[in-house]
């Protein structure tokens, strides 16, 4: 097979069954996001909203594309713009790991670091997103540039209910019994869930939050900064649909780290940190007792850990 474009490589990734990390009872299948052209599942929402906006008219032939970011949809839009050729600015918190501001700059995007209000080094808190997001919003408007605004574009949550929730489906060939995902812009979380629960009103969908910092269970935020950069910014997403979500699951700091280890040295899978809270999110819910009989849980590794 060729294909056109590397936008054309976007969505189709593999499920892999992590039978090392678990050994049972039931089985723990994880979507390999982070196999995707920009190396996270943000490849798909930003092809999809990029498509989009060429479509309908709200993005023009060689019109610049702004956003705000914390790496992976940069990258999704660095490689959509590549190849479309529109020029790309991003705004990034500068508390995010250096290696996605210099994978953004080689595919091309002019990167812009803006000062942390309340974080630190690799702990982003949502007040830094929102000074990054101000920035970016800011850009657009001085500079008559498309706004892509990932939190609020509904092609970004369709596509996951679309293709990647089709997609795991038909790869499993079955029930689903679980869905877990970390929560940062909803649509990976929410667009799968819509799918799997159209499929089977049992499955359970799961969110991973960071302890200390759980808004979707009711909490108080307490711990504002943590390890899981991209998710976890102390709020609820602004299309959040608590209807989808039939619990959350807290991870550790320490937990997360001590299982991107395990992921890398046990099945050879060298991710991020995101996916490794939603692996831990996922054995905490096959130990909890709730799924009875072998059941089948269905998580997602986001991102390359070649971007911290």
């Amino acid at each position: 097979m060729i294909l056109a474009s590397a936008l054309d490589a976007v969505g189709g990734t593999p499920m892999i069954a992590l039978d090392r990390i678990h050994r049972g009872p039931g089985r723990l299948l994880a979507k390999a996001e982070f196999m995707q052209p920009g190396g996270s599942v943000k490849d798909r929402a930003a092809r999809a909203i990029i498509v989009a906006a060429r479509v309908d008219g709200r993005l023009r032939e060689g019109m610049t594309v702004v956003e705000m970011t914390s790496g992976n949809m940069g990258a999704g839009l660095a490689v959509a713009c590549a190849t479309l050729g529109h020029p790309l600015v991003v705004m990034m918190s500068a508390g995010n790991s250096p290696a996605r501001a210099r994978m953004l700059e080689g595919l091309g995007a002019e990167v812009h670091l803006i000062e942390q209000v309340d974080g630190q080094p690799g702990q982003v808190t949502g007040a830094d997103v929102a000074a990054a997001e101000a920035a970016a919003r800011d850009y657009a408007a001085r500079r008559g540039a498309f706004y892509v605004d990932q939190f609020h574009a509904p092609e970004g949550l369709a596509v996951h209910e679309r293709e990647t929730g089709q997609e795991i489906l038909r790869q499993v060939g079955g029930r689903v019994d679980a869905w877990v995902a970390a929560v940062g812009s909803g649509c990976t979380f929410m667009g799968v869930a819509r799918a799997l629960k159209a499929a089977s009103a049992a499955t359970i969908c799961a969110a991973v939050e960071p302890a200390g910092c759980r808004p979707l269970a009711g909490e108080p935020v307490t711990k504002p900064r943590h390890l899981i950069q991209g998710t976890g910014y102390g709020s609820a997403p602004p299309h959040w649909d608590p209807r989808l979500m039939d619990l959350s699951l807290a991870v550790e700091d320490e937990a997360v780290e001590s299982m991107r280890r395990r992921l890398a040295r046990e099945e050879g899978l060298y991710v991020g940190y995101s996916a490794a809270a939603n692996v831990c999110g996922a054995l905490a819910l096959l130990g909890s007792g709730r799924l009875a009989g072998e059941p089948t849980v269905v998580t997602v590794l986001c991102d390359t850990g070649l971007k911290y």
